[in-house]
């Protein structure tokens, strides 16, 4: 968190479906260019979670600010147009059109660029994504990985200053998650702001400074990755054991 307060600041998110409650008085918090993991059970409200901040889903109780502005009632384009992007875990190409018509359509609509910087944004993000190559090709032709490539570049070509992920290495090799790593890497670097789910604890811990485990709707860790995963109740809750802890970090 900055000095002039954090990025995105959420106070006593609540959110139920029917009689079950998904999110309980969560308080959730991301400063200017940090990269936070969310880790937890199947079930412990992590999506639902990044579906409420980027303003899929409205909240029955708290409120989100970003950028010091509170967002609560916003839509999800207008959380776009103010910087709050996310991506999907099961990537969504548009239909008929090319890799670069798919980004050209997130500078435009929602980061508002017109033209010639459209265009630029576009040709940087296809760079820095390693897609220089399938900007022609259209994008329901891509394999796993290059939609999983495409759908992080489209967030990206949003222009964000902070960047939803949820499960982006799902379904990938080792390999192949590498490479999304090093991706990711650069777009920190660019000081872009992530939050990022992920199951793959060894891959996320290699981005992340600061981890965040979810159980039931609650926060139950936040602080240092080592830390939160040596935390009883985050082993108890989601890891199993002691062993399973990755060494990194």
């Amino acid at each position: 968190m900055t000095e002039a307060g954090p990025l995105l600041a959420a106070a006593g998110l609540g959110k139920r479906f029917g009689a079950l409650v998904v999110l309980d008085a969560v308080d959730f918090t991301v400063g200017a260019g940090e990269a936070v993991g969310i880790v937890g059970p199947n079930g412990a409200g992590k999506t639902t979670l990044l579906n409420v901040l980027s303003g899929r889903y409205a909240p029955e109780a708290g409120r989100i600010a970003f950028g010091g502005e509170d967002v609560t009632a916003l839509d999800v384009a207008s959380r776009c147009r103010r910087g709050l992007a996310r991506s999907h875990q099961i990537p969504r190409p548009f239909g008929g059109m090319t890799v670069f018509e798919n980004l050209l359509v997130a500078a435009e609509a929602g980061a508002g660029a017109r033209a010639r910087a459209a265009e630029r944004r576009v040709l940087e993000t296809l760079a820095l994504c390693g897609m220089v190559g399938l900007a022609n090709r259209r994008g329901e032709t891509l394999g796993l990985l290059d939609r999983k490539r495409l759908e992080l570049a489209r967030a990206l070509a949003t222009e964000p200053a902070l960047l939803l992920l949820d499960e982006i290495g799902a379904g990938l090799t080792d390999g192949e998650a590498r490479g999304l790593v090093e991706i990711i890497r650069a777009i920190r670097e660019r000081g872009v702001a992530i939050v990022w789910i992920e199951h793959i604890v060894h891959v996320l811990v290699q981005v992340v400074g600061r981890l965040v485990c979810m159980d039931a709707g609650r926060v139950i860790a936040d602080g240092l990755p080592a830390a939160v995963l040596r935390d009883a109740a985050v082993i108890d809750a989601y890891l199993g054991s002691a062993a399973h802890v990755p060494a990194h970090g």
